[in-house]
């Protein structure tokens, strides 16, 4: 009882009349051992490390790069008739995706430069960290483009490449033999064929239902929604900036039919 009425006589003191206590500093932590401070530290890394590990990457799973006008005059020249009216370098799509939070992407190979691949196989050495790349499968008659994608894959390290039925040969279909020699070397390779059916699926399912039940082992993607309806930009049929809320209904109708694990979104 003494003691609890000293310590109550203390609090109750005005301010002078408390003692005064000189408190010793002492160095951070000192009290911990090093190897506690070591674990403690290593812990702290750790988790910073899984924070950032956790942060989900925003990739775009579909774009194009070409030449600058310079680079076109010096070393990777346009394909007749496809010069480009817009900027699409790199330089130019390294500030795009800075600036809109992209962290990576697939780059497809553009109709601009069209079966020379040269530009995008630099961009890709370049950065191999941030860009993977999808080739342009060239139907030429003569088979060439068969040993092409064989190189562009091994040697260039090429996860994808497209179909474009509208590169094929007049009067020629994407089955016939070289199309079909490229497709089974795709899926040999273990890389997905992406159809660009820019003119509607249905002038091509039967071209493409044909290759898959021929070479089932070729994984298949449908670009652009397979152009079917809606046959233009999700962005032009919205009213609202990105994300396009109001698209939600038709896109959860594509996710609910396909499954999330086989849709890609491309912002």
């Amino acid at each position: 009882m003494a003691t609890a009425a000293r310590v109550t006589s203390l609090l109750l003191s005005p301010p002078a009349a408390l003692p005064l206590v000189r408190l010793k500093r002492t160095r951070p932590f000192a009290h911990i051992s090093t190897k506690t401070r070591l674990i403690a530290s290593a812990s702290a890394a750790a988790a910073s490390m899984a924070s950032t590990a956790s942060k989900p990457k925003i990739i775009d799973s579909h774009l194009h790069v070409w030449a600058s006008p310079q680079e076109a005059a010096d070393k990777y020249p346009y394909f007749p008739g496809q010069e480009p009216t817009l900027p699409g370098d790199v330089d130019f799509l390294l500030q795009c995706m800075e600036e809109a939070g992209v962290d990576g992407a697939l780059i497809v190979q553009p109709i601009n430069h069209k079966f020379d691949h040269s530009l995008l196989t630099s961009v890709l050495k370049k950065y191999p960290s941030k860009f993977v790349g999808c080739c342009l499968a060239n139907p030429a008659e003569d088979g060439s483009g068969i040993k092409q994608l064989e190189n562009l894959i091994l040697k260039d390290n090429y996860r994808a490449v497209r179909f474009n039925p509208y590169l094929w040969p007049s009067g020629q279909q994407m089955t016939n033999e070289v199309g079909k020699a490229m497709f089974s070397k795709a899926g040999e390779l273990g890389v997905p064929v992406g159809f660009m059916c820019m003119k509607g699926l249905g002038l091509h399912i039967s071209e493409i239902e044909e290759l898959c039940t021929e070479f089932p082992s070729t994984a298949v993607l449908l670009d652009h929604l397979a152009f079917c309806k809606p046959p233009i930009a999700l962005f032009r049929l919205s009213r609202m900036p990105f994300p396009y809320e109001d698209l939600s209904p038709l896109l959860s109708k594509v996710v609910s039919s396909f499954g999330d694990n086989r849709v890609m979104w491309a912002r």
